[in-house]
């Protein structure tokens, strides 16, 4: 049965690219003391004579074809190749060979993490290893799994990690990573949270990568968007593999905020600081050279007040008092690292939600919106639409608590009558929210903004949110009236909180005025009668409480100019003493002309708390028809 498993034919590649038969034998392996190492020997089964004696190199490409075929090259146009008439006698061979191969690497990787090596033989064998595994791509899948096992099991991983303050060996490391990654993601995941255990962030390998990314030197920044790719695989969910002892899933996604999302967004954060420590602590930790527009001297803090900017500055452009990286290389690093992010909020959950909003990300990221590339300010866009897409009322509390869609605003008066890939971009955001009927957003855009939108007529998208508005403004007030008397207010949206106050007023006057519980017992029911006088202190305190504050609402004064500040801080994102920042407008004087004196807002803030319970908008039939009209032509907005 061995001579029938070890049973071969030779067969080498000629001129013509032909195959030619050398005949037929039995293949063994042995050392053989000439050629210094293992051998392939074929001796034909006729004669015993030496039909093949080829010494097993590292070095050569072995391919395994058929289940019964190994061929390789000896030589510059020399091929061989060895046909099996047993599949079992070819898997024989093919182990004896992938031995060899491990052997060889044993003892390169022997040399590679020897700290007596010296730091050009140590470039040397990375650079061999990145040549082999790009060679390697070559191999047929089965032989191609075969060496990326053999490399981790010989531990690759932590072989790069060595010698990586060398340019060179951190150039080549990075693209033995990139090759590891694609072969297994999960391989390298399990390896990097093993890591962690018991090594710095600043030193973990997938920090290295990021580095390597962010110090790419290429003007186009060709190895950055390789290494952007991997760290996306990295972190895509839909290849981690969930079982029932273990979700690779959160673990790794863990690991990765807690330890390597702040490396990533390092750049983004600091281009968007005024902190000048903040800057120079970036430069130091990632030790190279970068651009940063310094913070100009007429920038305002984001804790002042909207009230206080002064009224010489109209809505529109914030380019002159916001930096923002102008550096092409800079932005289009920043661009790739928000393409990530926007990948991230698409297909994680709740780890980055909480980053967003521990950071307040998104108000930085929409400082970006100033830049003078447009490609780097539709990457603040997009990451903002993906957002609100989700239609996630934490997401929309966060965005209106902190008067988030006032950059987006400001970007969209800035291009005025441009015709381009932002206009339309910035159209289809507010469109989405009006098509989806996302009502907090709708109410927050038309109360702040609606006056500096209305001008814009070409497109039905703001008109088509204030009649949402309207609609829902009717639909609630309609729901009021069908409430009993007692709960009614004159306010359109009657929020649990005030109610809860205004009851509680109530029975506390009746508390003080009867002496008695403030809920009767059981067994003790108030009279009926009592009721009546009750409820008439109750209206009486209730209606002069309305009075009054009818008499404190801002008075309405004449159309003007209008202001957007975006000024609000992070505690005002996280809900602590946030105030709605509204359009201002400078009332106007007798002859016309515009007062400096008093700023007063013209829209009606958010009320706070929660709110009643919205209904599904029936068919608008108006604005269908609306909409079907053709679309006016675009008028010009003033400079």
């Amino acid at each position: 049965m061995s001579d029938t498993r070890r049973r071969v034919k030779v067969y080498t590649l000629n001129e013509d690219r032909q195959w030619d038969d050398r005949g037929t034998g039995h293949v063994s392996s042995t050392y053989v003391e000439e050629l210094k190492g293992m051998s392939l020997l074929v001796r034909a089964e006729s004669d015993g004579s030496l039909l093949l004696e080829s010494k097993i190199n590292p070095n050569t490409a072995y391919q395994k074809q058929q289940d019964t075929l190994i061929v390789w090259s000896e030589a510059e146009n020399y091929d061989l190749a060895l046909s099996f008439q047993e599949k079992a006698g070819c898997d024989e061979i093919w182990e004896k060979i992938c031995q060899e191969d491990e052997k060889f690497l044993s003892e390169v990787f022997a040399q590679l993490t020897d700290e007596a090596t010296d730091d050009d033989k140590r470039r040397e064998l990375v650079n061999f290893f990145k040549e082999f595994c790009a060679f390697s791509q070559t191999l047929q899948p089965q032989n191609r799994d075969a060496f990326f096992k053999t490399l981790a099991k010989l531990g690759i991983l932590p072989a790069l990690e060595i010698g990586m303050d060398d340019l060179q060996v951190r150039s080549a490391a990075t693209d033995i990573f990139s090759y590891l990654v694609e072969f297994s993601p999960s391989m390298v995941r399990e390896f990097v949270m093993q890591e962690a255990q018991q090594s710095d962030d600043d030193i973990l390998l997938i920090n290295v990568v990021i580095e390597q990314m962010i110090c790419d030197t290429d003007p186009e920044l060709g190895g950055a968007v390789q290494l952007m790719g991997l760290l996306r695989t990295l972190i895509d969910p839909e290849n981690m593999l969930a079982t029932t002892n273990k979700t690779e899933k959160s673990e790794f996604l863990n690991f990765f905020y807690n330890h390597c999302m702040h490396v990533l967004t390092a750049p983004l954060l600091t281009n968007t600081s005024e902190d000048k420590c903040e800057k120079d602590f970036f430069l130091k930790h990632y030790r190279y050279s970068w651009s940063f527009i310094c913070t100009p001297s007429h920038s305002h803090s984001h804790s002042t007040p909207s009230s206080s900017i002064s009224q010489d500055n109209i809505v529109g452009s914030n380019k002159n008092n916001t930096i923002c990286p102008d550096n092409y290389q800079t932005a289009q690093l920043l661009a790739l690292i928000l393409e990530l992010l926007t990948f991230c909020v698409e297909h994680h959950t709740y780890h980055i939600k909480n980053y967003i909003m521990n950071k307040d990300l998104l108000r930085r990221v929409l400082v970006l919106m100033n830049s003078k590339h447009t490609f780097l300010a539709l990457c603040a866009l997009r990451f903002m639409r993906r957002i609100i897409g989700l239609k996630d009322e934490f997401y929309n509390r966060y965005i209106t608590k902190g008067n988030l869609f006032e950059p987006v605003i400001n970007a969209l008066l800035d291009n005025g009558t441009r015709y381009n890939l932002l206009n339309s971009a910035v159209i289809e955001l507010f469109e989405f929210i009006r098509v989806e009927d996302i009502k907090s957003l709708t109410a927050h855009i038309v109360e702040n903004f609606y006056k500096a939108l209305e001008s814009i007529e070409y497109v039905q998208t703001f008109k088509g949110l204030k009649t949402k508005y309207e609609q829902e403004k009717d639909r609630q007030n309609q729901k009021l009236n069908s409430v009993p008397s007692i709960l009614r207010s004159n306010r359109f949206r009657r929020d649990a909180k005030a109610l809860e106050e205004d009851e509680e007023m109530w029975f506390n006057e009746d508390e003080e005025e009867e002496g008695k519980a403030v809920v009767a017992p059981v067994e003790k029911p108030k009279p009926e009668d009592d009721f009546p006088d009750n409820y008439e202190k109750f209206m009486e305190t209730k209606k002069a409480k309305e009075s009054e504050d009818k008499e404190n609402l801002p008075k309405r004064t004449s159309p003007g100019g209008f202001k957007f500040t975006f000024s609000h801080s992070a505690s005002a994102a996280n809900g602590t003493n946030s105030k709605s920042v509204v359009a201002q407008i400078p009332p106007a004087t007798s002859n016309g002309s515009s007062s400096k004196t008093t700023n007063l807002p013209t829209s009606v803030t958010a009320t706070k708390g929660s709110l009643v319970g919205l209904v599904d908008y029936p068919d608008d039939e108006e604005e269908d028809e609306e909409e079907e009209s053709s679309p006016r032509k675009r008028p010009r907005l003033g400079s």
